[in-house]
Formats: C-alpha cells, structure tokens, sequence
C-alpha cells in the first residue's frame, strides 16, 4: 500500500490562471500544479537552495527535487512546442492555513 501524499506548503495561489503562447494558437496545454509553481517560485525566482526551500514547502528534499524538476519539464515542454500552461491542481495546503486538494484533471 503506498505511502498517503503529505499536503505541500504554498504561500499563495497563483495570481493567474495560466500563459498562452502569443503570435500563435497554442498547439496543446499542460498543466502546472500549484506546489510545481511554487517550486519554480523559490528556486528559480527566489533564489534559494533546494534545501532552504523544501523546509518552507514542509516536505523532504527529495521530494522538492522531484516537483521541481517536474515543473521545469512541463515548462519547457510548452515553451518548446507552444502550448498553453495552466495552473492548477496538486495538493498543497497555503501558509495561512486554508487547505486544498486537487488532482490534476479534475476542477
């Protein structure tokens, strides 16, 4: 029986529902989980180290690890073949405490 998914610290949702490519229609779209762009947040935007942020997330740096580069290949996958990215879904609970459970998927 596999282990239960730990809920996944964010800050806040995101303040948009996606990107679309622009000069073209997209070909497709890929989503982006809530606690992947709050990965790519602290990482990429904030600048911390993996372990600095995996404390913030309250999971283990593996786990990070695993949602951060996730994230990244669903970023690269729309950049390089023009998609639209959508945020949404996970399971992820925000620092003020509202909690929040989403599958990808499902609205």
């Amino acid at each position: 029986m596999p282990r239960p998914k730990k809920m996944r610290l964010v800050s806040e949702y995101p303040l948009m529902s996606g990107y679309l490519p622009e000069n073209m229609q997209p070909t497709g779209t890929v989503e982006l989980s809530v606690e992947g762009m709050e990965a790519i947040r602290l990482s990429d935007f904030e600048g911390l180290p993996h372990e600095a942020a995996s404390v913030q997330m309250g999971i283990s740096r593996q786990t990070y690890g695993r949602i951060l580069a996730e994230a990244r290949k669903i970023i690269a996958e729309a950049l390089v073949t023009g998609k639209r990215i959508r945020f949404g879904g996970g399971m992820y609970t925000l620092h003020n405490g509202h909690r929040r459970r989403r599958h990808r998927g499902r609205h």
